[in-house]
């Protein structure tokens, strides 16, 4: 989403020489009116020369002169006006005075004494590469066919210019692998060994990550899903690929670092959209030129990070060759003025989004570096060029920790369903990962998981559109491309149901004239107990249902048909099986209705007749309501703006409040209202007696806006928790805002993984959004003024809709669009695991499966892990089917040690692993977990 930078023509040269005095014979009409040094060094008569700008003012008729410097005199004629040339001097290595003079005749007519200073010798690193769009400049398999060719071409360029000067011979970065990742399974056996022998003859780079994602939407294994490709490759090939690039897009979150260094991917080169591009806060005002590592989240890695000040706009300094010179001066003044440490220099020049390569740039490389002897310019890939920039200043660099929070998620929100679908497809395929490590791990359909999971890391890559400019709105090739992004979600949905389905195929079997049992799956390595709701047509037998334990289960028919099934205790890693007989629901059970009253035994909610908002949330061991009632608000208020003034925004209409489920399991309250930039408004409040938590169910019937308008739409939540300290789920991390990020960060919106929690040290709620990413603190701050620093506050905002953007996504959104919510009020102070475990939860509920009623009532653990206060990420068959891989994430905030119980064969040999499923070190016995750590271990199947 490239937008030209208007970068200014006059050369600010100032503050290297120091003007002492000058000079100008009595009556004479020339002046030297500036001479300034230019940050080049050259050879002459075979001495290292600098150069200087000298500026001449004539008021007089023409004029023969010579102009004098230390080492040379040059003859020039002046006429009237204002005539600038370059002359040379010999360098100086410190502070050294130097006089300019004006003669004519042996007469002076001007003269300045100055001090020189020395030149920086400068090296300026070229990373020329194509931005890959998937999309936007043309359909989506025009491009990926178009970077296949650019691979050639570039070997070809690099083959032509073996023989130039080194610095100019051609190379060309792969900025992301998602092209590669098909070149090398369709080319020729030729192509494919031509291409792998380029990487390693270092001809072609090629950078570690599958695209340029939304870091911020991605979930924690999809985040390593970013190096699957990466993996194949080091693996199949011995390639060694120790750097990544990102570009165009500003900030990612914290959680990269640590895929990353799981990887051995020591570098981050990163260009976002110019300072006068699109939405991108101050992340390159205060990253840009400023080299850093940033540290992992376990603080024990750390990944060195580096951006240019133009970010990937690094080529319109090359676009024309006459002021090639003027624009690369004018750079390593700008920086030497801010007291850049650093000789070396990074430019990121990409002619233009998917644009293929040429050999311009080794042209002017080879002509420049005849030419300079300094600054040198050196065409260089990703990884040497950091290597050697760490070698060098590594020692000095700062380190900072935190979340450099993205800016561009907010373009999710202009596809809220399509975005809720894919978050959904991310957590089933762990689900179904995991369902099939217990039941079948030797036959995982590895090929088919890469697949869903390739689109799933597709939709969140960040090109969701056609180029309005390429293509008009409406038109079919616009609609063709964003049927292609918005099918990457579809796909992923149907593969992921598909293959949770396929993975109970070993305990699955409805049969005739037997009771219909179902089993009850848990996915999460802590017992569980949840609402499981069982289809119509499969429970027509009746409403009773029995557990393993040959007692009648709480159930209830809901309203809709399905059939409602408190599913208790069931096993980590484990299922329980249930029966459905006939005869009615068993009635147990403390959910019950009264008016605009939600209950049971543990909590009580009260509705605003007016709004529709929740007006009253309150625990029945605590006497504190937790919400604000300062302002009208309450929880779950809709707010829609029309534009994007917030100061505009408008409610719903008058509501309808009416009992949809009475109780005694499930009692809900259905709010129907009208509201604007809808057709209808649907609210849900539900409670479920043995689960102290409240649901909401948001549907939102879009209506289409026309004509260019903008509009964003809210949900608010107004938390009454005095003191109150806001933390929000993040992959791979928890971030507290303003406390966890670092300099840049977008702080007017922020893309929540599946929980926030608002604890003070007594009282708290743990609020956990399904569908929905985005979140505002404090007020509807979308397009009001960056915010700088955030202040305080337990109010959060729903960002679930918009339009905002002028390019790339979508200009509206229509249909039935659901946005569920659950609130867990707790009496006490925050507790990390328990609120990383409700955010699972309710995002990778219990699943039930038609199974056998003659098999087995209870399906054991088929591992524990001891102490269990780690979440278990991922329990997956190795992609070889050899193994069981089990990732945990060190969640509770302190380093411990852990112990693994097998129930059944245990395995033959565990071996500490990564993401790419490799031996590293034996594991013999207790093993640690770092806090915020991401540990994985591979466990050999038994024979």
């Amino acid at each position: 989403m490239r937008k030209a930078i208007a970068i200014a023509a006059s050369l600010l040269f100032s503050g290297l020489l120091t003007v002492t005095s000058a000079t100008r014979a009595e009556n004479s009409p020339t002046r030297i009116a500036d001479v300034r040094d230019l940050p080049v060094l050259l050879t002459e008569n075979g001495k290292l020369a600098q150069l200087l700008e000298i500026r001449i003012d004539h008021d007089g008729p023409s004029a023969d002169v010579t102009v004098l410097t230390p080492m040379r005199a040059e003859r020039l004629v002046l006429e009237r006006g204002t005539r600038t040339l370059e002359m040379a001097v010999p360098a100086v290595t410190a502070n050294t005075p130097v006089r300019i003079a004006v003669e004519q005749g042996g007469k002076t007519l001007a003269s300045k004494l100055a001090t020189l200073r020395p030149v920086r010798k400068w090296e300026v690193y070229l990373q020329q590469f194509s931005h890959v769009d998937i999309g936007y400049t043309d359909s989506q398999a025009a491009v990926e066919r178009a970077h296949w060719r650019y691979f050639e071409t570039a070997i070809d360029l690099a083959r032509r210019t073996a023989g130039y000067p080194p610095g100019a011979q051609f190379k060309w970065n792969v900025e992301v692998l998602w092209a590669v990742d098909s070149y090398v399974r369709q080319a020729s056996a030729e192509n494919r060994m031509q291409f792998i022998d380029a990487v390693r003859r270092d001809w072609i780079g090629l950078d570690a990550l599958y695209a340029n994602e939304l870091t911020g939407l991605c979930r924690p294994e999809e985040l390593g899903r970013l190096l699957d490709c990466r993996n194949q490759l080091s693996t199949e090939f011995g390639l060694a690929i120790d750097a990544a690039a990102i570009d165009d897009i500003p900030g990612y979150t914290w959680g990269l670092t640590s895929v990353l260094a799981d990887a051995g991917v020591k570098y981050l080169a990163f260009g976002p959209n110019g300072d006068e591009g699109n939405r991108i806060g101050s992340s390159l005002r205060a990253w840009g030129d400023k080299p850093f590592y940033w540290v992992t989240p376990c603080g024990r890695h750390k990944i060195l990070c580096w951006s240019p000040q133009e970010g990937y706009y690094g080529m319109d300094f090359f676009v024309k060759k006459d002021t090639i010179f003027q624009r690369l001066c004018e750079r390593l003044r700008r920086l030497e003025d801010r007291g850049y440490a650093y000789d070396m220099v990074q430019l990121r020049p990409s002619f233009s989004d998917n644009g293929p390569p040429t050999i311009e740039l080794s042209e002017i490389a080879k002509d420049w570096n005849t030419r300079y002897v300094y600054p040198k310019l050196i065409i260089a890939t990703t990884s040497p060029m950091m290597r050697e920039f760490e070698r060098r200043y590594g020692t000095t660099l700062p380190e900072v920790r935190g979340d450099f929070t993205p800016y561009w998620e907010d373009g999710a929100a202009s596809s809220a369903l399509e975005t809720g679908v894919n978050r959904a497809a991310a957590e089933r395929l762990v689900q179904a990962e995991t369902l099939w490590a217990m039941l079948n791990p030797g036959a995982f359909p590895s090929d088919a998981f890469r697949c869903a999971w390739r689109n799933v890391v597709l939709f969140d890559e960040h090109t969701w559109g056609a180029s309005p400019g390429m293509y008009p709105i409406g038109s079919e090739a616009y609609g063709a491309v964003w049927r292609t992004k918005q099918g990457f979600a579809r796909d992923a949905e149907k593969q992921s149901h598909a293959l949770l389905n396929a993975a109970v195929v070993p305990v699955a079997a409805v049969e005739a004239d037997k009771p219909v049992a179902f089993q009850v799956f848990n996915t999460s390595n802590w017992s569980r107990t949840g609402l499981v709701t069982l289809p119509e047509n499969l429970t027509v037998v009746g409403d009773l249902i029995i557990g393993p334990d040959g007692r009648q289960a709480p159930s209830q028919r809901l309203s809709d048909g399905r059939l409602a099934l408190l599913a208790a205790d069931v096993p980590a890693f484990g299922a329980k099986r249930f029966i459905i007989v006939p005869g009615k629901a068993s009635g147990a059970g403390g959910a019950k209705v009264e008016g605009i009253m939600l209950s049971h035994a543990g909590l009580c909610a009260k509705l605003d007749e007016k709004t529709g908002a929740i007006a009253s949330l309150r625990m029945s061991r605590v006497d504190a309501d937790l919400v604000d009632c300062r302002t009208d608000m309450g929880l779950n208020a809709y707010f829609y703006v029309p534009g994007k003034d917030p100061a505009d925004a408008q409610r719903n209409g008058p509501v309808k409040i009416v009992v949809k489920e009475s109780g005694p399991l499930v009692a809900s309250l259905l709010v129907k209202s009208d509201a604007p930039g809808c057709h209808a408004l649907e609210r849900e409040v539900r409670m479920i007696d043995g689960l102290n938590h409240l649901e909401i169910i948001n549907t939102v019937d879009k209506r289409k806006i026309d004509g260019g308008r903008k509009e964003g739409v809210h949900f608010g939540f107004a938390f009454h928790v005095p003191g109150g300290v806001v933390r929000m789920d993040i992959p791979w991390a928890v971030m507290r805002p303003e406390v966890d990020q670092i300099p840049g960060a977008c702080k007017n919106w922020f893309t929540v993984q599946r929980w926030i929690d608002v604890s003070s040290d007594h009282l708290g709620v743990t609020w956990a959004t399904i569908e929905a990413p985005l979140v505002e603190l404090g007020g509807i701050t979308a397009e009001t003024a960056w915010i700088e620093t955030g202040k305080p506050t337990t109010t959060l905002y729903s960002y679930v809709m918009n339009n905002y953007w002028h390019t790339n996504y979508r200009f509206h959104q229509e249909g039935r669009t659901v946005f569920r919510y659950v609130l867990r009020p707790h009496e006490n102070g925050y507790n990390a695991l328990e609120s990383a475990r409700f955010g699972i939860g309710e995002s990778q509920p219990l699943i039930a499966m038609p199974a056998s009623s003659d098999g087995p009532p209870v399906i054991p653990s088929r591992f524990r892990i001891e102490p269990n206060d780690v979440i278990v990420s991922a329990f997956k068959p190795s992609f070889d089917r050899k193994a069981w891989i089990i990732r945990l994430f060190g969640i509770n905030g302190r380093t411990t040690k852990h112990t693994l119980h097998w129930n059944g064969p245990a395995p033959k040999e565990v071996w500490c692993s990564d993401f790419a499923e490799q031996r590293k070190a034996r594991v013999a016995g207790p093993f640690e977990v770092p806090a915020l750590a991401v540990i994985t271990l591979r466990a050999e199947l038994p024979d």
